[in-house]
């Protein structure tokens, strides 16, 4: 069953819900996308993306998502 990048944004979102995100991808599996968030503050980029990921595990689990390309960063 496909996702859509609407579908991963809102997951994000959950986590995050003062974050910018944009998520973007048109198959279903594949996806990019990009989190800027405060919480991020004094994490390195290892430690951002683990956090981001862990709001879509399920779905990255259970092979609905195959791929996220993520950037983070922290708000200028």
């Amino acid at each position: 069953m496909a996702i859509t990048a609407q579908e991963v944004e809102d997951l994000i979102r959950a986590s995050f819900p003062d974050a910018t995100i944009k998520v973007d991808g048109a198959d279903g599996v594949h996806f990019t996308g990009l989190v800027i968030d405060e919480s991020f503050r004094g994490q390195n980029r290892v430690q951002q993306q683990r956090a981001v990921m862990a709001a879509i595990k399920d779905k990255v689990d259970s092979g609905e998502i195959h791929a996220l390309g993520l950037t983070t960063k922290i708000p200028e």
